[in-house]
């Protein structure tokens, strides 16, 4: 029967219905816990879990945030950290590679210092310092919570990693329930990185004032295709879920125009109907209140229109998670729904459009309560599999679900979109953004082996920076500087996703005039005074190494910076 302490039992018609759907199709999705996970079984209470490459030897490892109760601290314990041993069979190294005790309701990964590894970031529930683990670049983890972050007491069931304000490295933001628990209201957190990986707090101005109740999850996309991160926060309250529009440089106003939920416990991005743009799902969120769940057509801008009726069913149950991936390999997005009860987690299958409909039999039915879900190629085997996190009932033993059946990924990653960047007479470097899709989601978009920009600058060589991930769908790179000559540039973005297939953006092109301003005015104010002799100064001793200032450095535009130069400043001066 359904758990009681959500307050909600499903009916018997509601049985009947979860077997009334699409035809049986072949187990494609195979409990193997017992054999890849470390024995004897862990039963601890997992809240959430993030995967990704801890220890850079290019397979997937797995983070468990544990510890807690549902709406009581209950005890805390170590956040598991499960190393893969490059087939899917992974081993328990917790405690050697540094992790940590806590009331972990979230646990994410992201690259704080732009060092190439991911680093770990905890939230914990009931009023307690999120935590910070650095990684040294081979999954050994050390707790720099007390030097790197903000002495700040948080009732945090969600934290997320992105580049807010544009600058080239991962911010922070937190979900935050007050001073008691996730369950009181609180004003949710901006903390905001200095490029070393050093945080402050951001969430004045930035952040429209805002104590809400019962937040559980915050998510970052592009929803107005812009190449700035915008937010979905999901509530428990009737009505209190909000979406938050970037301006670009990470200030955040509250945007109307996405339909009401109701008792909301997460949402994940996804374009459903292949259209570019990212559509919504919130598992529990249906306005309804009777613990269906909520799908949002994304309908241009920041406008949504409610779709639940394309989910067929959309039981009554009380769901936890979801995540888009496509199981069948026809370039759509399908879904899997993580259940509270039941006897299995639900698939659904997309028929390109956003129209899902269950397909039963797919995976072992195990009835546990899953609290998170996610999906990804664990075993290396181009399938993507499924690991699910479970706590709050049942026997707390998480999962994982090797796909054993379904086609090998042969879909290239789709870019999106490219940023045009406009004629300039600046010398560099030039910021270029990308919106990039693939065949499944996470809070991290999708798994991948190297995004890259290719730039050529006149008639010079083709060359490639690696871009970095930004959040959402959006990654970032950097072209150096076109030199003082100038030129046309042309770029565009390469994306290889964990199956190595390989996707290649729109070319594009832009202008540089090289050269401009008055001869002198290093820092261009329009003025040639004492500032821009420094600046000189600056760049002949070598301790300048801005590219325009560089420019601007060769007054007598003879391709040298040297006496010479200072010279003609000093003639340009008077």
């Amino acid at each position: 029967m359904k758990y009681s302490f959500r307050g909600c039992v499903a009916s018997p018609a509601t049985f009947i219905l979860l077997f009334v759907i699409a035809p049986v199709s072949a187990q494609q999705f195979q409990d193997q816990s017992s054999t890849r996970f470390p024995l004897p079984a862990l039963s601890e209470y997992t809240n959430q879990l993030t995967i990704g490459d801890l220890d850079n030897d290019g397979d997937l490892d797995i983070v468990w945030a544990n510890g807690g109760n549902f709406t009581s601290a209950g005890s805390p314990e170590l956040a598991r950290i499960f190393i893969n041993n490059g087939t899917g069979f992974f081993a328990d190294e917790s405690i050697a590679r540094g992790s940590v005790s806590g009331l972990a309701r979230g646990v994410e990964l992201g690259d704080i210092e732009g060092d190439g590894d991911l680093d770990i970031i905890i939230a914990q529930d009931f009023n307690r310092q999120p935590m910070l683990l650095v990684n040294d670049g081979a999954g050994f983890f050390s707790n720099e919570t007390i030097a790197r972050l903000p002495a700040m007491l948080l009732s945090s069931p969600r934290a997320q990693f992105g580049d807010i304000d544009n600058d080239g490295d991962l911010d922070l933001y937190f979900a935050h329930g007050g001073a008691v628990s996730r369950f009181g209201s609180g004003q949710n957190q901006i903390f905001l990185n200095d490029g070393a990986g050093y945080f402050s707090i951001g969430t004045m101005f930035r952040h429209p004032t805002a104590v809400l109740p019962e937040p559980m999850d915050a998510i970052f996309g592009d929803v107005d295709g812009d190449f700035d991160l915008d937010i979905r926060t999901a509530s428990t309250a009737s009505a209190a879920s909000r979406m938050y529009r970037n301006n670009g440089s990470g200030y955040f106003t509250f945007i109307g125009g996405v339909p009401s939920d109701n008792n909301a416990y997460s949402y994940d991005f996804g374009d459903i109907d292949g259209d570019g743009d990212l559509d919504l799902f919130g598992a529990n969120a249906n306005p309804a209140g009777n613990n269906s769940d909520l799908l949002l057509r994304n309908i241009g801008f920041t406008s949504f229109t409610d779709i639940s009726v394309n989910l067929s069913p959309n039981p009554t149950v009380d769901d936890n998670d979801s995540k888009f991936f496509d199981y069948d390999n026809d370039g759509d997005l399908d879904l899997i729904v993580a259940r509270l009860g039941g006897s299995a987690e639900r698939i659904y299958n997309n028929d390109g459009t956003g129209d899902f409909t269950e397909v039963g039999g797919l995976i072992t039915s195990i009835g546990d309560s899953t609290l998170d879900i996610m999906v990804a190629d664990l075993t290396g085997d181009g399938r993507l599999d499924i690991v699910t996190a479970q706590g709050e009932s049942g026997s707390f033993v998480n999962r994982i679900y090797v796909n054993t059946t379904g086609p090998v990924d042969d879909r290239a990653p789709r870019i999106v979109a490219t940023e045009q960047l406009a004629d300039t007479s600046d010398a560099g470097p030039y910021v270029v953004r990308a919106a990039i899709l693939d065949d499944m989601t996470s809070d991290r978009n999708f798994f991948d082996r190297g995004v890259t920009l290719s730039y050529s600058v006149g008639d010079g060589p083709v060359q490639q920076v690696a871009m970095r991930y930004s959040g959402g769908q959006i990654y970032r790179g950097e072209i150096p500087s076109a030199g003082c000559g100038g030129g046309v540039v042309i770029y565009h973005v390469e994306a290889r996703d964990f199956a190595n297939n390989l996707g290649v953006g729109e070319t594009m092109f832009f202008l540089v005039t090289g050269g401009g301003g008055m001869a002198g005015d290093l820092n261009n104010d329009t003025l040639i005074d004492a500032v821009d002799g420094a600046v000189l100064a600056d760049v002949l001793l070598g301790i300048d190494t801005d590219p325009e200032h560089v420019c601007r450095a060769d007054v007598n535009n003879d391709g040298n910076i040297d006496g010479l130069d200072v010279a003609a400043f000093v003639d340009a001066a008077v």
